[in-house]
């Protein structure tokens, strides 16, 4: 049996209470604890604590990571998160600090990542649509949405954790299609959770 924590980081705003990331991070528990896997969930705009999420981490086969776009990045509340949990995981749960050492400063750095062999996902929920990225017409000058979340990408590297392919909802504020994103999560979901 394989094991997935979900990281729900929506930040709940009076204009965005965060229903759509809710119901992608519980339809994925429904779905892959259906397929025989473990999943646990944490929510990162409540109280949690460091060493249960660093063990958390370690305990996954597979880390999925639920948030809205926020100002070009991820929500206050997740980052704040990262700066409790990850940089206490640099004592050796998640890294071995930044991978150089004293004899040699110059090389290796990043790479003293102690969960290879971990996978991660990001599922991010978007007020642009689709359409301005890709495009080096549009806003994004022809940017991906990886390309905007490279820094996590960075992150997440950095502990030698492997990517999945990333998925979106995009347009969700002014021109949503939930019932399509649904079921597109749903076969992202079966398409990536076959085996890990």
């Amino acid at each position: 049996m394989k094991n997935v924590y979900i990281i729900d980081a929506h930040h709940p705003y009076p204009f965005a209470p965060g229903k759509l990331n809710t119901t992608l991070t519980e339809r994925a528990t429904q779905q892959l604890t259906q397929r025989g896997y473990q999943v646990r969930t944490t929510q990162t705009h409540t109280d949690y604590v460091v060493e249960q999420e660093l063990a958390n981490h370690q305990w996954a086969d597979a880390v999925i990571v639920q948030f809205p776009l926020n100002w070009m990045g991820v929500p206050w509340s997740f980052k704040k998160y990262m700066d409790d949990v990850y940089t206490a995981g640099m004592a050796g749960a998640l890294c071995q600090g930044d991978g150089r050492t004293s004899d040699n400063p110059k090389a290796n750095y990043g790479r003293g990542g102690t969960l290879k062999g971990t996978y991660y996902m990001m599922s991010a929920t978007a007020n642009a649509p689709a359409e301005a990225f890709n495009d080096p017409s549009e806003f994004f000058a022809g940017n991906s949405l990886d390309d905007l979340l490279l820094p996590m990408h960075m992150n997440f590297k950095f502990f030698a954790m492997q990517a999945m392919p990333t998925f979106a909802c995009f347009d969700v504020m002014k021109n949503p299609d939930i019932d399509t994103d649904l079921a597109r999560f749903d076969a992202h979901i079966a398409a990536n959770f076959k085996e890990l």
